[in-house]
């Protein structure tokens, strides 16, 4: 190889051999934020038409875990820069296969047609993508590292072949009907892909019998606990307890419990807006069919083409394919078969946002999801909407009020504890002290700030000294809306506010769970985005700490500042695009069985985590095909739309579950 054709950012590079075979070798620097190499073609451009993707193995051969980009770009479009890329996490020491799918640009006679979905037919995106019959560059890079890396390249190829070019081919109006009455892919093949109303039926007495013959995990509790662990008081209710330097919980007959379980229980998850979209659907229900009762109406949709749309029809292909597979009683059947299904499968936790009349059959230990008040900080932002404001009495009250209409799911002794909240915004450690001050005067968190900092300061004067400012009076710092010149000076009391707020909300909503619950767990809010100082104020209030870690390990996952104290995944999840969807959600393998693989390596890493007391997958069956309000359309289901287990995943969850007390 010619080293002096590969273009260099703030990296040093060299040949060298591992095993027998040669590697080119980056020592990255981080004086940029993203060092790596750029490789270009002899011929101006790489056709790559026919592939599907491009792979390249890494191995990190430095002591500090890195972030691998791998990138390709082709010509740009109206000055617009046209590339794809994906950045994966790798271990130190772990050698690695980064994928980057060769997602298309959609022909411009689509572009207009394909919308209301994060992934689309034949790896298209209307509005991103590359021309891949002209990708003029490969880069590789360590993303925004803060120390140096060394690492190893070697097998950079297109690898698979493209199988959908019909969408880049054919007539549009050939392409739609694009979604079968089952809300399955028309135009491709997979299998366990159901053909006709008997071939859904025909598959209940096949999983009779491999439920029968998989009833669950030898040595579990009613609840799923540890029965041949050792004894420990029977309180009657879930708890935690440290144990040999490792967390745990323990169900209500005082056995030791590891929670492994899955989000989504229910039978609305391939729920889809059907309005603006008829076309894509082949044979939807007629207005007088028994089905039509699948219709429903709509308007959550935070992100997407239906945002700030208003309402909008859907139609739910789970319940369909539920009634169409198991008959008038299809509802019972599935409540039923859910909890019989979970044991066989070596789960024992319900999960987030599931249906209460499945776990209140009290078959399955379960959580208990509630929201908190919902007037927000104005100047705050977020993914899922602005941060509530944990100040405002209305917070206090709603929250005990939605906390009131969950009291007796909460009460009961297979009720694992309660989730306040979902991923919130908490961003960088002052990012909310600063979102107040951005926010009007009547604003109750913006009051409070402003009553710490009159009791510290007592006179604006001496407030502006220390931060630089110019405020004529309170009144004017309450009515100002913009961040302090000089952030530095004021970082101190921003700081301080910032645990305010977050002891606030987390005090506010632990006494909503124990006022109407009291020995009930109060398990956090599902960390997501989130800095030290929120996780320090959490750990004052909860029971157990949340977070949904979208990551490929959780086996070197500690809390910061040396905190010790139980953690709880609450999602998490991979997906394939080997069975008919269009988006592998947040965590993307190549096939079901490299899902099931990952799923075992996830788990297995969670059982050796001292602090790890359960992961819940996310979610029980697949999205819709074409999406739900904000788009995701995920293959991340232990079941497809047509309620069809993935076998290869529930192989593994059956091993996690026999196995799981020993690997802990």
């Amino acid at each position: 190889m010619d080293l002096s054709a590969i273009e260099t950012r703030d990296v040093q590079l060299s040949i060298g051999y591992h095993q027998g075979q040669p590697v080119l070798r980056l020592e990255a620097g981080h004086q940029q934020r993203w060092p790596g190499i750029t490789i270009v073609p002899a011929q101006d451009r790489w056709d790559l038409t026919d592939r599907e993707a491009v792979s390249v193995v890494v191995r990190n051969t430095g002591e500090h875990p890195l972030r691998f980009g791998l990138r390709a770009d082709s010509p740009n479009i109206e000055g617009q820069q046209q590339y794809i890329q994906v950045v994966e996490d790798i271990a130190a020491a772990q050698q690695k296969t980064v994928r980057l799918p060769l997602t298309r640009r959609a022909p411009a006679a689509l572009r207009d047609k394909l919308f209301g979905m994060r992934g689309y037919p034949g790896r298209l995106n209307p509005d991103r993508g590359i021309d891949v019959a002209q990708v003029t560059a490969i880069l590789c890079f360590v993303s925004q590292p803060d120390r140096a890396h060394t690492l190893e390249l070697s097998q950079l190829q297109a690898t698979g072949r493209y199988e959908d070019a019909i969408w880049l081919t054919a007539e549009p109006e050939t392409l739609f009907p694009m979604i079968d009455r089952f809300g399955q892919y028309k135009h491709g093949t997979w299998p366990g892909k159901v053909s006709d109303e008997q071939d859904l039926q025909q598959r209940i007495a096949i999983e009779d019998q491999d439920l029968a013959a998989h009833v669950g995990p030898d040595g579990w509790t009613q609840y799923g606990g540890w029965s041949d662990g050792p004894q420990l008081e029977a309180t009657g209710r879930f708890r935690v307890t440290n144990r040999d330097g490792k967390w745990w919980l323990v169900d209500p007959e005082g056995r030791l419990f590891w929670s492994h379980g899955i989000d989504c229980v229910r039978w609305t998850s391939g729920t889809t807006p059907i309005t603006d979209r008829e076309f894509y659907f082949a044979d939807l229900p007629a207005k007088d069919s028994p089905l039509a009762v699948f219709y429903g109406r709509a308007s959550w949709a935070p992100h997407g083409y239906y945002h700030n749309r208003g309402t909008y029809r859907t139609f739910n292909f789970t319940g369909s394919n539920l009634a169409r597979k198991y008959g008038e009683s299809w509802r019972q059947t599935f409540q039923q078969r859910s909890h019989q299904r979970l044991r066989s499968w070596g789960l024992n936790t319900i999960g987030n946002w599931s249906d209460p009349e499945i776990y209140g059959l009290a078959q399955t230990p379960y959580v208990v999801t509630v929201s908190s008040g919902r007037l927000p900080i104005e100047g705050s932002t977020g993914y899922w909407g602005k941060f509530p404001d944990p100040f405002d009495p209305a917070f206090r009250e709603t929250t005990q009020r939605n906390m009131a209409a969950q009291q007796q799911a909460a009460n009961s002794p297979w009720c694992l504890g309660v989730f306040v909240d979902n991923e919130l915004s908490w961003g960088e450690e002052v990012s909310l002290a600063l979102a107040t001050l951005a926010s009007p005067s009547k604003q109750a968190a913006k009051q409070a700030m402003i009553a710490d900092l009159q009791a510290k300061y007592e006179s604006i004067e001496r407030l502006n000294d220390a931060w630089g400012t110019e405020h004529a009076s309170w009144q004017a710092l309450s009515e100002h809306q913009q961040p302090p010149p000089d952030h530095p000076r004021a970082l101190a009391d921003l700081q301080a506010f910032a645990t305010r707020i977050a002891d606030q909300y987390f005090e506010v909503c632990r006494e909503a769970v124990k006022k109407y619950a009291p020995n009930t767990l109060y398990l956090g809010c599902r960390f997501a985005w989130v800095n030290d100082r929120a996780v320090q104020s959490a750990a004052k209030y909860c029971d157990v700490i949340s977070y949904n870690l979208y990551r490929e390990s959780v086996a070197n996952f500690r809390l910061p500042a040396a905190l010790d104290a139980p953690v709880i995944i609450g999602e998490f999840h991979f997906g394939a695009l080997d069975r008919g969807m269009f988006h592998t959600g947040l965590r993307a393998t190549a096939n079901q069985q490299e899902r099931a693989e990952a799923y075992l390596h996830y788990v297995r890493g969670a059982l050796e985590n001292p602090q790890l007391v359960g992961t819940h997958w996310f979610q029980f069956g697949d999205q819709a095909t074409t999406g739900r309000g904000d788009g995701e359309n995920y293959q991340i289901g232990f079941l497809d739309i047509c309620d069809t287990p993935y076998p290869e995943i529930i192989t593994t969850s059956r091993k996690v579950g026999q196995q799981m007390y020993r690997w802990r």
